[in-house]
This record gives C-alpha cells, structure tokens and sequence, in this order.
C-alpha cells in the first residue's frame, strides 16, 4: 500500500457531476492515486488549485467561467508544480496546438480507456517534460494548416448568432428549443470547423472568414460580448 503522503494528488474539473464522480470511483481504486478535490468551473477550479497544489489536474475543456487557454494558463502561475491533463470529447487540432502552448502535459479523448487515463497520470507525474497526446497524427497535421473554406450549418450560425449576443448556453438551448447537451454538440462542432479555442475567439474567426469571402456563416453581435456559457 502506497504511503498516503506519496500518493498522486489529483483535483477533477468538469461541470459534469456523473463524469466527477466516475472519474473519482476509478481514480481511487489506485493504491498510488488520491482525489483531492473537485470542481465544475474555472473559479471554483483556482480556488482549490490554491488550496490543494494537486500533483495533476484533469481539466475538461468546456467548464462554465473563463475559457479554457486561460484557465490553464492559471493554473500554472498558480501552481508551477501542477500538471494539467486535458480530457475532451473531440480532438479539434488548433484547440490542442493552443493548449500545448498554454503548457499542458496531455490531452485524451473521454473514450480513452480508464486504464490508458492511469497510465498516462503516473508517466506525466514522474516526468515532468513528458508530453501525452490521445489524437490522431492527421488531427495534428490538420491544426498547422489553414482551411480553405468554413462552413457553418444553419443551427450552428444560430447558435453562434446568440453566443456572440452573451446568451448562455441554457439561454441559447430556450430560445431555440433545444437540449442544452444539443447546444453543446454544436459548439464543440463550431470550434473544431473554426479552429477556435473559446466562444470569443469563435464568434472573432467567424468575423474574420465573413470579412475575407471565406464563406463563414454569420456571427451577429459584438465580438467583445460572446462571454456568456
């Protein structure tokens, strides 16, 4: 039995209750593994990154509160020692360039075997420069090169429409009578088509592909409002 003092300290994020609790239940039947905390947005995040400096972080990538990049970012300045995990239900290649620049030591996809999770916690403890990538090689190819073209579904310029007037997602969901877990799909489509890494940076890039002809479905609004989740 591993000493409780030299355990792998881990805090969970992600906005998911079931996905907290899961991850937990599998984490602990680890001898050399202990959750020491849990949170479901970016504030609640700091505050137990300062309470906690957990050895290893599993951050999903879409918590309410500050976007992801900067959420990371954080974390590192908070705690230097921490080493962040990102768990995520799409591989989207300019959302993982961005996040290794941010300086996070792994990105796995949420079907990645639990087994593989544990693999990987242990290797990026023990060596800090050590680096786990859960995408496919042609999903990082993709992230260095521009795309020619965008092109948002009608649903997804709607949505993107109300995300840039501060609408949250649960908003967005009743306005349009959908399932906040729809709202969600289509963000994630909407990143992963723009090579965005936040809902600004979305509503910007579609801005930015409207402007150039590029074909981009339309984002109305201001681009410095689209902070709502």
């Amino acid at each position: 039995m591993t000493d409780r003092a030299d355990r792998i300290t881990i805090l969970l994020v992600d906005d998911h209750t079931l996905v907290r609790e899961g991850l937990r239940e599998i984490l602990e039947t680890q001898s050399d593994l202990r959750v020491v905390g849990e949170a479901k947005d970016s504030d609640t995040t700091m505050a137990l990154v300062d309470e906690t400096k957990p050895d290893i972080v599993l951050l999903d990538v879409e918590i309410p509160g500050a976007d992801v990049t900067t959420t990371v970012k954080e974390i590192k300045n908070r705690s230097p020692q921490s080493r962040v995990i990102i768990l995520s239900m799409y591989e989207g290649p300019q959302l993982v360039q961005a996040l290794l620049t941010a300086g996070i030591r792994g990105y796995l996809l949420k079907s990645v075997h639990w087994q593989e999770l544990v693999v990987a916690i242990r290797a990026i403890r023990a060596d800090g420069d050590r680096i786990i990538l859960g995408v496919s090689r042609e999903s990082l190819g993709a992230g260095q090169q521009a795309a020619p073209s965008v092109r948002l579904s009608a649903r997804e310029a709607e949505v993107l429409d109300l995300v840039a007037q501060a609408l949250s997602n649960g908003q967005i969901a009743a306005r349009l009578q959908l399932t906040e877990a729809t709202v969600k799909r289509h963000l994630r489509n909407i990143f992963v088509k723009l090579g965005a890494v936040s809902r600004l940076d979305a509503v910007n890039k579609a801005k930015e592909w409207q402007q150039a002809g590029g074909g981009a479905a339309r984002a109305g609004g201001g681009p410095g409002r689209a902070t709502g989740r």
